[in-house]
């Protein structure tokens, strides 16, 4: 029977390890647009819908998660992937998308990182101290050498708070600072990680090193802002874990283009880089791993949180499922 992990689940289950290699074997598949098509949207102005389904090269299972959305109090929204068996198409698991999605964006930016950053001990610059500053971290420790940490975000305390747990957790000194260019300024490698208010960038481009590594997770759509269009000017890579919406589909890269800027040129994908069809130089040039989400991260994640599930005996088998005819 289908089995059903909740949120509270998912959270208990949660491994970046393991979600770490789940994403380094999909993306070393070559890119297939016929595997993992872009998202599709449904609107009324009231309710909305964005599937994003994909039928990975690697793994047991293929699926969709579903993000779905209503105005009708506010703004309520919840998530949901669905998994099948890709053997015999039967229902395998429904999982709680919500934690998921931050699970494999950090998972897939540990990816990227990994291929873009020299083996050394590196200066960190985070800009940003919430869930995606602290996951980000997180997995970025367990694939980089970190030297030390310099952390910006707007309320002092939260900034407080993080670099007294990453003082910890990571042993190198994790230092709370008064603005977002002293934690940017000649890092090794910058991680964007909090939200414009004014959908204007959170960094500027004189801020960032000659042979700086910049990880951006925040403009994942027309609207929103976190790189400045000069600064994608002074990328030598802009590393994406998907060209199309990346390139056509992020504020950053719209903004860069508008202002002559070949952003396709420089542009390659997360699959190219881990297959070694794009070459990176790790010690020189500006380089940018830029990040839009996708199915196949949250399909191949919530496949090892199922695989985990199993071993542990964790969540709840549903006591009945759906129908798989044959046609």
């Amino acid at each position: 029977m289908p089995l059903f992990l909740t949120d509270a689940d998912v959270e208990a289950l949660a491994d970046l390890p393991s979600a770490i290699d789940a994403i380094r074997a999909a993306y070393s598949a070559p890119v297939d647009d016929a595997r993992n098509p872009g998202r599709i949207f449904a609107d009324s102005g009231r309710e909305w819908m964005r599937v994003m389904p994909s039928v990975p090269a690697s793994g047991r299972l293929f699926g969709a998660k579903s993000i779905n959305g209503s105005f009708a109090d506010g703004l309520r929204v919840s998530y949901l992937i669905s998994l099948f068996d890709r053997d015999t198409a039967d229902l395998v698991a429904l999982v709680d998308g919500n934690r998921v999605t931050g699970l494999r964006t950090a998972a897939t930016t540990a990816v990227g990182a990994a291929a873009l950053v020299p083996d050394r001990p590196l200066t960190v610059g985070v800009i940003g101290s919430g869930f995606e500053a602290q996951s980000h971290t997180a997995a970025l420790a367990l694939v980089a050498r970190f030297a030390s940490v310099r952390v910006f975000s707007p309320t002092r305390a939260n900034r407080e708070a993080f670099a007294e747990r990453f003082s910890a957790e990571l042993g190198v000194p994790v230092t709370a600072v008064d603005s977002a260019e002293q934690a940017a300024r000649d890092a090794d490698l910058v991680l964007c990680a909090a939200r414009s208010r004014d959908e204007s960038p959170t960094v500027q481009a004189d801020w960032i090193g000659p042979n700086t590594t910049v990880i951006s997770i925040g403009s994942t759509t027309p609207a929103q802002r976190e790189l400045p269009a000069d600064l994608i000017a002074r990328a030598t890579l802009v590393v994406a874990d998907g060209v199309d919406e990346v390139v056509h589909g992020s504020g950053d890269m719209r903004a860069a283009a508008a202002a002559g800027i070949d952003v396709e040129s420089i542009t390659a994908s997360l699959n190219d880089v881990l297959r070694g069809d794009r070459e990176v130089d790790v010690e020189r040039g500006i380089r940018i791993y830029k990040s839009t989400g996708s199915g196949l991260q949250d399909v191949v994640v919530a496949e090892t949180l199922v695989d985990l599930a199993r071993e542990r005996g964790v969540g709840t088998e549903l006591p009945v499922g759906i129908v798989t005819t044959r046609k």
